[in-house]
């Protein structure tokens, strides 16, 4: 069907199916009992995951629009609730691992009807109400996305943490990565001046995008691809993890507490490096993207390179000089990322592979303003004490990217496909 004669509510309907079909794919591989683990307060199990993206629908989308629409549990709120304190009461974030009841099959059923019953809305909502609902709906999907990257991401740590080292899905020639040499770093030149910030135009963006301003930037360049494991396995080699001149004293402080030598995920077997991926153990690739570092690491190693990170203004900027190439993100199912293309010119991995660690903490752009009620604690109430990283990784949907994208993680966190991009000047 030519999706340009579909009306906005019928290519809502074809969107939602394909976004819920996308979250269970990706627990399809998983055993019931890998789907309650909750290693670390950060990782959710999958289970949750599952359970909390329906509820967020029956919450927002079906409960106000839907006439007479019944809840699935009454218990589901309190459980499946995740910060929203205009809802109400919740499971701590710490607790979600106890939760080996409601069973999986009940959250599949859970889903099953949630997912009968947005459809049955859809089908019978007005125009009128459409109007407002869809705009809803959106985010309910966007936020369905961002729980998939947290659930591989996710699913990735808790394998890693048992012995067996259990494989997800097994390696392909298609998802085995190419171990073809990295082009040599260069650096690109952006010229100074002024470059609009913010999302502008139609479509989706989330409230931390919007207030679109200008900033003056300076003339810089920006490495052409991202920082290898082989550049990093340098530093490390080169003493990086215990030479204090290199780290902000938070970051050595956590060095030195947690015993850090290496990123999170690798291993020394036989005086080889290895890394654990969700294709199992493997021999560290020496030209593919370095990731699951913390920001801390980011910028030591910038501070070792003689060069520094970019701001997340230098990095929109930067986007804006260079139209990127293709991306590695979760559609190629490679799951890891992948060595830059020596055949390509410009600015490489822009987009996919590794989120890109910036010097730019989060805080709200001008004029930035929180809808009203629960819908406003999205991300209003989270703009301190986190840094920001831009482009995306492997593991992120396509549809779910744009430019102006602003993720944001604690400086401390290694769990997510978080890498490093240079800037000189």
């Amino acid at each position: 069907m030519n999706t340009l004669t579909l009306t906005p509510v019928e290519l809502a309907l074809q969107r939602f199916a394909a976004v819920r079909t996308q979250t269970e794919r990706i627990c399809q591989p998983l055993e019931p009992e890998d789907t309650v683990v909750q290693p670390i307060v950060d990782v959710s199990p999958p289970k949750w995951h599952m359970a909390h993206t329906s509820w967020f629908f029956e919450e927002f989308v079906l409960q106000p629009y839907l006439p007479g629409y019944q809840v699935f549990h009454p218990k589901y709120r309190f459980l499946f609730n995740s910060y929203y304190n205009s809802v109400g009461n919740r499971v701590q974030r710490h607790e979600r691992g106890t939760l080996t009841r409601p069973p999986l099959r009940d959250i599949y059923a859970y889903r099953q009807h949630v997912n009968e019953q947005v459809t049955r809305l859809l089908q019978q909502i007005t125009p009128e109400k459409a109007t407002e609902m869809l705009p809803i709906l959106e985010l309910g999907l966007q936020h369905e996305q961002q729980h998939q990257e947290l659930l591989l991401t996710d699913i990735k740590y808790i394998l890693s943490t048992n012995p067996l080292l259990p494989v997800y899905k097994p390696a392909t020639t298609t998802t085995a990565g190419s171990s073809a040499a990295a082009p040599a770093a260069t650096f690109l030149e952006v010229p100074s001046g002024r470059y609009t910030i913010g999302f502008q135009g139609d479509g989706f963006s989330f409230d931390n995008e919007l207030g679109v301003h200008e900033v003056l930037i300076e003339d810089f360049q920006v490495m052409n691809r991202l920082v290898t494991n082989g550049e990093y396995l340098a530093f490390m080699q080169d003493g990086g993890y215990t030479d204090f001149r290199y780290w902000l004293d938070e970051g050595l402080a956590m060095v030195r507490t947690q015993h850090l030598e290496a990123p999170l995920y690798w291993v020394k077997q036989d005086d080889e490096w290895h890394r654990f991926t969700l294709h199992g153990l493997e021999k560290v690739n020496p030209h593919a993207p370095v990731c699951h570092l913390s920001f801390y690491e980011a910028d030591a190693f910038a501070n070792w390179s003689g060069k520094r990170l970019l701001t997340e203004f230098e990095w929109e900027a930067a986007a804006q000089v260079y139209p990127p190439a293709k991306g590695n993100f979760v559609e190629g199912e490679l799951l890891e990322p992948a060595p830059a293309d020596p055949a390509q010119q410009g600015l490489q991995q822009l987009y996919g592979d590794v989120w890109e660690w910036t010097y730019s903490a989060y805080h709200p752009y001008p004029g930035f303003v929180k809808a009203p009620g629960a819908i406003g604690e999205y991300n209003g109430k989270f703009m301190i004490n986190q840094m920001v990283l831009r482009g995306g990784s492997c593991a992120t949907p396509l549809s779910h990217i744009r430019t102006t994208y602003r993720n944001f993680f604690h400086p401390d966190k290694r769990w997510q496909y978080s890498g490093i991009r240079l800037a000189l000047k």
